[in-house]
């Protein structure tokens, strides 16, 4: 929606409001999309919540066992560029 322009929508009496199909269109939501409600001083913000919740390093660090020698640095790398190349072609 490049030029914004103003949508308006009314608040039933249960406090529903309707997202006009063009924003849930462009924003993915789908039925059923968990919201995020934050008050702003510019008024309410809407964010769709993340599908897993956040999680720190040391709360998964290690969960996924390596059978083999450990691979070298070089190994790595080259692992990570072949898979970025390999997405960048999807």
């Amino acid at each position: 929606m490049g030029i914004q322009k103003r949508i308006t929508t009314v608040m039933s009496t249960k406090g529903q409001v309707i997202l006009p199909k063009a924003i849930r269109d462009l924003r993915q939501w789908a039925a059923g999309t968990q919201l995020i409600v934050e008050n702003t001083a510019d008024g309410v913000l809407l964010k769709s919540a993340p599908i897993f919740p956040e999680t720190d390093l040391k709360d998964v660090f290690g969960t996924l066992r390596h059978s083999g020698p450990a691979l070298s640095i070089e190994a790595m790398d080259a692992a990570i560029d072949s898979e970025a190349k390999r997405r960048a072609g999807d």
